[in-house]
């Protein structure tokens, strides 16, 4: 039983108070802009607009700067105006094929068609500090920046002339939407997809982790990672075509696992698909594996009791905002529950002391 508790008005104001302080910090230093967050920490906006499922740059920094830099509180706030915004249409499903790519790689093919783009990664720093960082100076520019290319044919696609991996099939069928409807289960992949990318990206890379090392049916091969800028466009009813309303950027990740077949397919490579905003590439490659991993039903394959292949347990769990709601809620008052406890404990205490003197005594 939770407790209200009463009087308390005060304290929670000095308390909000204190926090906007804290926030603040030292007012000797220059107060953060929402352009420089924007701007200089792009990683933490794109996970917070990937798992708040809004893409606004602007709001993700503002949130981020009101959080102190807790990104799942971010993500809170973030989904928190998200409801309160309308909702006046959908767009076209985002041709990604034509993405104007920053970085794509392929860890399939040293001479992939289109070429390997490398852009900017931490792939292949050294991971050690950087003291230069601590002093202010000029931004560095690159000595020759990488060519942004469009229209990259698919890696998949060669292996889908042969036949060597599974077909896809496009659906015409609208997408359910779980932030309009409750998740249910069992869930279609479309849906599953959408709890993926919307997942805490810490619990999606543990359960993709859990399928490398053998917990689940996965040995997969990044076939392709790509990052870049696709156009959005929504169909106008009055005009009778679509238009493009905007741009976003996007993360996109197709893995290519083992499969030796079943009583209906043969032998062949099967998928495993992320797509995330922002860039996030650690995310949409979990978040293929994970995928991969759910597919083991429709695949015709064996569940081997794998935490990744258990579709509730993952979905289920794998939103922060959720968690976090029901772990932080066992800090609300709980008087009346651990009264109950505390004296259940001294009876139970009370009569095992009595048994024991009685023992003693005989």
């Amino acid at each position: 039983m939770y407790v209200a508790v009463k009087g308390g008005e005060r304290a929670i104001d000095n308390a909000h108070d204190w926090l906007a302080e804290e926030r603040r910090g030292d007012p000797e230093v220059a107060e953060l802009s929402l352009a420089q967050i924007r701007e200089q920490m792009a990683l933490a906006i794109h996970r917070v607009m990937a798992e708040g499922s809004l893409y606004d740059p602007d709001l993700a920094a503002l949130a981020i700067k009101q959080s102190r830099g807790d990104l799942i509180e971010a993500i809170f706030l973030i989904r928190a105006y998200r409801t309160t915004l309308p909702r006046i249409g959908y767009s076209d499903p985002v041709e990604t094929g034509s993405m104007i790519c920053d970085r794509r790689i392929s860890a399939t093919f040293k001479d992939a068609p289109g070429g390997q783009v490398l852009g900017p990664t931490f792939d292949y720093t050294h991971r050690l500090l950087d003291f230069k960082l601590m002093a202010d100076g000029e931004a560095p520019v690159a000595d020759s920046a990488e060519p942004q290319t469009e229209n990259i044919p698919r890696i998949t696609d060669f292996l889908n002339r042969d036949g060597l991996i599974q077909t896809e099939t496009p659906s015409d069928a609208t997408p359910p939407d779980m932030t309009r409807e409750p998740m249910e289960y069992p869930a279609n992949r479309a849906l599953r997809l959408q709890a993926l990318t919307r997942g805490d990206e810490g619990f999606v890379l543990g359960m993709a982790y859990s399928t490398q090392r053998g917990y689940g049916r996965n040995h997969p091969f990044v076939g392709e990672l790509r990052i870049g800028k696709v156009q959005v466009e929504m169909e106008i009813p009055e005009l009778g075509f679509a238009i493009k309303i905007g741009e976003v950027t996007l993360t996109e990740c197709e893995t290519v696992n083992q499969f030796t077949g079943s009583k209906t397919e043969p032998p062949q490579f099967t998928r495993g698909y992320g797509l995330v905003f922002g860039q996030s590439e650690r995310k949409a490659i979990s978040m293929a594996l994970v995928d991969r991993a759910l597919r083991w039903k429709e695949l015709g394959e064996d569940n081997m009791g794998a935490p990744a292949q258990d579709e509730e347990f993952v979905l289920s769990h794998s939103d922060n905002i959720q968690a976090t709601g029901f772990l932080e809620h066992i800090k609300l008052p709980h008087y009346v529950d651990f009264q109950s406890e505390l004296e259940l404990i001294r009876k139970l205490r009370a009569e095992a002391m009595a048994a024991t003197q009685k023992e003693a005594a005989e």
